[in-house]
C-alpha cells in the first residue's frame, strides 16, 4: 500500500514539474511546437510575423474580406491600375476614414483579448467572462463593419476593370506564396496560400 501511494506521489510531482517546464517555456514564446513544422516555422521571421499580425487583428472575419487600400497602396502608382487624381483623393479619405476608426477599435480589442486571456488562464468561469466576451464580440462587429464599408467606398470609386486588376494581382500574390511554401515544404490552411476563399 505505502509502495502505491510512493509510486502515485513520485509519478504526480513528475507531471508538475513538467507542467510547470511547459508553462515557463510558454511563458518564454516558446511553445505552439505542434504548429511548426520540425521547428523551421520558429526560425523564419515572416512567418513569425505573419501569425502575429494574425492575433493582432481587431476584426470579427479575419479572413477572405480583401484590403482594398492596402492593395491600393502598393499599387498606386501603377500605371495598369491607372488611378485618376478624383480616385486618388476620394481613396484617401476612404483609408483615413478607416483607419481612424480601426485605429480607435484596435487598442481596445487587444486589451480586451488580453484581459480575457489572463483571466481565464487563472482559472476564471465562463460566466465571469460572458460580459467582456460579448463586449469584445461588439468590438470586433464594428471594426469588422468599418471593414465592409471600406471595400464598399473603395469600390464605389475604381471602376469593375481597375477592381479586377487589385484581384488579379492578389491572386499572382497568392500563388506565388502557395509555390514558396510548397517548396519548403509547408501546407497551407484552406484559403491561406490562394486558395478557394
Amino acid at each position: 500500500m505505502i509502495k502505491k501511494i510512493t509510486l502515485a506521489s513520485v509519478a504526480a510531482l513528475a507531471l508538475m514539474t513538467v507542467s510547470a517546464q511547459a508553462e515557463m517555456k510558454c511563458q518564454a514564446g516558446k511553445c505552439g511546437g505542434a504548429m511548426m513544422q520540425k521547428g523551421k516555422a520558429s526560425a523564419n521571421p515572416k512567418a513569425m510575423k505573419m501569425r502575429k499580425k494574425r492575433m493582432g487583428s481587431p476584426f470579427l472575419i479575419k479572413h477572405g474580406l480583401p484590403h482594398y487600400t492596402k492593395m491600393l497602396m502598393k499599387s498606386w502608382d501603377d500605371p495598369r491600375l491607372n488611378l485618376t487624381e478624383t480616385q486618388k483623393n476620394k481613396l484617401l479619405e476612404v483609408r483615413k476614414a478607416t483607419m481612424g476608426s480601426v485605429g480607435k477599435l484596435k487598442p481596445e480589442v487587444m486589451t480586451l483579448r488580453k484581459e480575457i486571456i489572463a483571466s481565464s488562464r487563472a482559472g476564471a468561469k465562463a460566466e465571469e467572462l460572458k460580459a467582456k466576451v460579448e463586449k469584445l464580440a461588439h468590438l470586433e462587429a464594428e471594426a469588422t463593419m468599418t471593414h465592409l464599408k471600406c471595400i464598399e467606398d473603395t469600390k464605389a470609386v475604381l471602376s469593375k476593370e481597375q477592381i479586377a486588376y487589385l484581384m488579379q494581382q492578389q491572386k499572382i500574390k497568392h500563388q506565388k506564396r502557395k509555390a514558396m511554401m510548397q517548396k519548403k515544404g509547408m501546407k497551407c490552411a484552406a484559403g491561406k496560400c490562394g486558395g478557394a476563399k
